[in-house]
């Protein structure tokens, strides 16, 4: 069409219609950004209007506008006249495109031809200064501001003010916007602007009432500044900003539609930010952006990909940006499908081999794909791979378990001339940690040694996991100690893997470290010393802990809540589990995985059962873990046809494999209700192979019921697996002396002593006043020896005094559990309940001992025996036996 009037113009050949017309033309193709208006650019050099510098002058917009600033400084370079709109055209093409340092040399260029700027030259080379950080290069074009008398210019006080504003100098933009008068929209929103990115919020709300008071109308841009300011100020405030809007009947331009979706989506109000999108009939990128990213942020992304398609459909093409936005959504998704759609929109795009969205593309091929080679394709395809790219398809290997992989990549990273970043390093480490290939990180940790990231804190705490988790403890805490600053998460680290190990102690050593540190307890170092403080049973030092916790406001969080409902459950007091339990707002499975193991382990049979249909009702679906505790219960409670049913419903209901450990309480329901043929039926038919723990469980089944044969078979079994094993010796003996078989009982120990094997030495442990006393089964260590050992003998003669049946003579006189018990009635207050922790079982005579103990003092004694505790009051047992 353009075309077509342009001929029409030289077949006229009146020289003042055809500059007049071109002129025309060419002003309306600038306000729309047409490139279409490009074609008149060759009527003009047949017409000889090539010396007109008015017609070049939008010529040069134009190209700048449509073909970039490359093609805009070829036609400048060839223009035979320009003036100061020419250079001011220029450079600010260069401004708008991010290249300053090229902005501020043609500035040199032309004040090196002549030729004065003006004021708008001037803002724009304020810009690049404040871009650039040349101060110094700012504060001279203000000098020539004032020498030439620019300073009253509302355009240059609006670039003086964003240059402060930018260099840090909110106070000193202030200053100079209070000392010059009669400001116009742009200076006010200028200002408005400063004081948002200086997180002045109160200063920018008051200079908007300033505003509208001197009697200046706000623009779209004003608005957009003051919605910056809503993630300070709430909703509430960016409503009232909508408000306003409305109230001054500003136009909602995609600009300010695109803010005002931003704010809504910020805050979890999609249905407001999709009302506003649909306001206008226009849209643009940054609209369709800001509206999928939101239902990205609000976790909406199938709402996100429908708005992607609904882009397509309207003829907007996407950017770079845009695809790797979508292609995080797809990866969030797991939706492989979607990831390939958008992949073949990007390669007719023709941005394959842009980096960004080069990068989004692997990370979804390895979040959605088994098949590594696609994200290796395309990084391939990646023309200059940078240090995200590598480290994404690093990250992705490591989560597809290819280690050995990793370290060819990292060394191929390196020959590529790309310095690995500490996220690079860290996550390499991590996966070797994983797959313990400790002779790879021991290379990788020589390299980082010769690098500045071996000061990174992130690399340092990397290793001291890794050495941690491979059991090397004292070279991790080399590497804690060589460390300028260490953190929380540097200590937690240590404390989480020391729990796995079993050294509980040493992890509550770490709260000392910390403190001499000066590095607070977080939520999640607090989880570990909870965790560390169950296992040991040390439940003064839980408390502590507890009491740390809610002053210092970190009983909010799941972690620390779920560490007390376990610390609770494993100490015996259920009722504080339980109320620790109701603060979680919105338990998870861990809540319940802990409350029901505690309920279970404290005997409360019925209540774990119960809390495991309320836990089905509240919607949380169970999961290993729970069926560990339910299978649990069910065997302590001698519910068979329960337990029977529980199991089938893993696999059937809930779709969970079960596991060998499974398995063993199968085995020890059976067990429990003398269905032994049918126990030993499940060992042999089981998807995996027998260990020792599912040939004891059946063992001690057979002891219960003096099943000789089964039981002989059974310890035959365990001990092929491990001979030197005396737990099997030892049941054995037990089973033939119940049975009156005390010749095959000598018989078997005589075999133990023949193999040299020792029945594992049982140890108890109690704490009193934060201390941890360990107690051995006839023992006379311990400084107060002789007074415990009067005291049971004390309470041996009471027992007969009161009638009690008790026995307790030879070796079951001195037993740990007995030590520990009698200990704690010494040194705690008279009302105070005893906590005892014992490596094996409890024996018959010490259980005994503790019933008939409550029976005469009114005191509560837990015993907690693996995952099992028997809480003794009043002359009971919660085991009730």
């Amino acid at each position: 069409m353009l075309c077509k009037a342009a001929n029409r113009v030289i077949n006229r050949n009146e020289p003042t219609f055809l500059e007049e017309t071109c002129s025309r033309i060419l002003s309306f193709c600038n306000s729309n950004s047409l490139k279409q208006g490009i074609s008149v650019h060759s009527p003009v050099i047949k017409l000889g209007l090539h010396h007109h510098l008015y017609l070049n002058n939008n010529l040069l917009s134009l190209y700048a506008k449509c073909f970039g600033v490359n093609k805009a400084r070829h036609f400048f370079d060839e223009m035979p006249h320009k003036d100061v709109v020419s250079w001011t055209g220029i450079l600010s093409a260069y401004v708008k495109n991010g290249n300053h340092d090229t902005a501020l040399r043609v500035f040199d260029s032309m004040l090196i031809s002549g030729e004065s700027p003006n004021e708008f030259t001037l803002s724009s080379v304020l810009r690049s200064c404040s871009s650039m950080g040349e101060f110094d290069y700012g504060t001279c074009i203000q000098g020539y501001v004032i020498k030439e008398g620019f300073d009253q210019n509302p355009v240059i006080i609006s670039g003086l003010i964003d240059f402060y504003s930018k260099s840090g100098l909110v106070t000193e933009a202030s200053n100079l916007f209070i000392t010059k008068g009669n400001h116009d929209t742009v200076t006010w929103t200028m200002m408005i602007s400063s004081c948002v990115l200086a997180q002045r919020w109160v200063q920018a709300l008051q200079l908007y009432v300033d505003m509208v008071k001197a009697g200046v109308a706000p623009n779209e841009f004003t608005f957009v500044k003051l919605l910056g300011a809503c993630s300070v100020h709430g909703l509430n405030y960016g409503k009232l900003v909508h408000a306003h809007i409305l109230l001054k009947g500003v136009k909602l331009n995609v600009v300010l539609k695109t803010a005002l979706v931003n704010m809504y989506s910020r805050f979890r109000n999609m249905e407001d930010a999709i009302k506003v999108s649909n306001s206008t009939p226009e849209y643009d990128i940054m609209l369709w952006t800001a509206l999928i990213s939101g239902f990205a942020q609000n976790s909406m992304f199938r709402k996100a990909a429908s708005a992607f398609r609904a882009m397509g459909v309207s003829g907007i093409i996407p950017n770079n940006y845009m695809f790797s936005s979508i292609l995080n959504i797809s990866s969030l998704m797991l939706s492989l499908a979607l990831g390939q759609q958008v992949h073949s929109r990007v390669v007719v795009t023709g941005l394959e081999g842009d980096v960004s969205v080069g990068n989004a593309l692997i990370n979804m091929y390895l979040k959605c794909s088994d098949n590594v080679e696609d994200a290796l394709r395309v990084f391939r395809g990646i023309s200059l791979p940078n240090v995200i790219s590598w480290t994404s398809l690093i990250a992705g290997f490591a989560e597809h378990g290819l280690q050995l992989d990793i370290f060819h990549l990292f060394m191929e990273m390196r020959e590529a001339g790309v310095e690995p970043n500490s996220f690079t390093v860290s996550s390499i480490i991590r996966s070797f940690g994983a797959a313990k290939l400790l002779p790879q990180t021991l290379m990788l940790h020589g390299h980082v040694v010769k690098t500045s990231l071996y000061e990174d804190i992130a690399v340092q705490n990397a290793l001291v996991d890794f050495y941690a988790e491979s059991g090397m403890l004292n070279d991790a805490w080399q590497i804690v100690d060589m460390m300028n600053r260490r953190d929380a998460i540097t200590y937690t680290t240590l404390a989480s893997r020391m729990n796995q190990m079993g050294h509980h102690e040493l992890a509550l050593h770490i709260i000392t470290d910390m403190k001499n540190d000066d590095i607070k307890i977080d939520e999640f170092s607090t989880a570990s010393f909870l965790s560390a403080s169950a296992d040991l049973g040390t439940i003064m030092t839980g408390k502590q802990l507890h009491c740390h916790s809610v002053k210092s406001g970190l009983c909010k969080w799941f972690s620390v809540l779920n560490g007390l409902v376990n610390l609770y459950g494993k100490c015996g007091c259920i009722h504080d589990a339980q109320r620790a339990f109701g603060e979680i707002g919105m338990p998870d499975n861990f809540s319940w995985n802990g409350l029901i193991s505690g309920l279970t382990s404290n005997g409360y049979i019925p209540s774990a059962l119960s809390t495991f249909d309320d836990m089905k009702l509240s919607g949380v679906k169970p999961d290993a873990i729970t069926f560990l505790s339910i299978l649990s219960a069910c065997s302590i409670g001698k519910l068979t046809d329960l337990g029977l049913e529980h199991f089938q419903s893993m696999r059937v209901i809930y779709n969970i494999e079960p596991q060998l450990d499974h398995y063993v309480h199968l085995v020890d329901i059976l067990g429990q209700g003398g269905r032994l043929e049918e126990a030993m039926e499940v060992i042999q038919t089981m998807p995996f192979t027998a260990n020792t723990s599912i040939y004891k469980t059946l063992l001690r089944a057979c002891k219960a019921h003096r099943n000789i044969p089964l039981a002989e078979h059974t310890a035959k079994q365990g001990l092929e697996l491990d001979p030197s094993d005396p737990a099997f010796y030892i049941l054995l003996t037990n089973l033939y002396q119940d049975a009156g078989r005390h010749d095959l009982a000598e018989r078997t120990l005589t075999v133990m002593k023949e193999k040299q094997l020792r029945k594992n030495t049982s140890h108890s442990r109690t704490e009193i006043r934060d201390k941890v006393h360990v107690f051995v089964a006839g023992e006379r260590s311990h400084p107060r020896t002789n007074e415990i050992y009067e005291q049971i003998e004390f309470f041996e003669a009471e027992f007969k005094k009161h009638g009690y049946l008790f026995q307790g003579i030879g070796h079951s006189y001195y037993h740990s559990e007995k030590l520990a018990v009698v200990f704690g009635l010494l040194n705690t207050p008279s009302k105070a309940t005893i906590y005892v922790i014992k490596n094996s079982s409890i024996c018959r005579d010490c259980h005994d001992f503790m019933k008939f103990v409550t029976q005469l003092i009114d005191r509560e004694i837990i015993v907690r025996e693996g995952n099992r505790l028997h809480s003794f009051r009043k002359g009971e047992c919660s085991c009730r036996g």
